[in-house]
């Protein structure tokens, strides 16, 4: 097993402007230090029940550990797509693949205990899926389905359940898939 510092120093992020324009790539953690703009991306994935799935990331995570979040998240590789960066990390956390559609956009930044910064230009993406995933307990320590509005009260009542990004997306993406129900509804 590889030493964790080891790989996210191998593993490199693609630095952007407020535009989201590559200007260079930088290592993992190097980005995560200084707190440096880069691109990333967040998967929310739903089942027919309108029910939202969420992880519990791995006890063993550099930050975050055990907290509980969307269903999965990463950083897009050099010259990969978001959709395609969606769906190569979607099957190596939840252990599954399903079409994706890209949601919104936006700049977020938070900062952990441990030191570290996310400073994301986050991309989010949602998919449908209906079955039981085949989670990689490396990455993942559990999973379920909630309801958004069950989601929305139980940030309110226990915060530090969630991991930060997730409960800045959610309240974003939340305002972001009611206004496309009412849209749909007003048809």
């Amino acid at each position: 097993m590889c030493n964790i510092d080891q790989a996210m120093n191998e593993e490199k992020v693609i630095l952007v402007n407020e535009k989201d324009e590559q200007i260079g790539l930088m290592p993992k953690l190097e980005a995560h230090e200084k707190a440096v703009l880069h691109r990333a991306f967040s998967v929310f994935i739903f089942n027919d029940k309108n029910e939202l799935m969420l992880q519990q990331r791995a006890l063993n995570k550099y930050h975050s550990p055990g907290l509980w979040t969307n269903t999965c998240c990463s950083h897009q590789r050099n010259s990969e797509s978001n959709l395609e960066a969606g769906k190569r990390r979607l099957q190596e956390e939840m252990g599954f693949i399903t079409e994706l559609t890209e949601a919104t956009s936006f700049i977020y930044k938070a900062p952990f205990d441990n030191g570290l910064t996310e400073h994301e230009y986050d991309h989010i993406m949602i998919g449908n899926f209906n079955a039981i995933p085949n989670i990689n307990k490396s990455e993942v320590a559990s999973w379920k389905w909630m309801p958004l509005e069950s989601i929305k009260e139980d940030i309110k009542i226990q915060p530090d359940v969630y991991t930060e990004w997730f409960k800045i997306i959610f309240d974003k993406f939340y305002d972001h898939i009611n206004v496309r129900k009412n849209e749909g509804n007003s048809k």
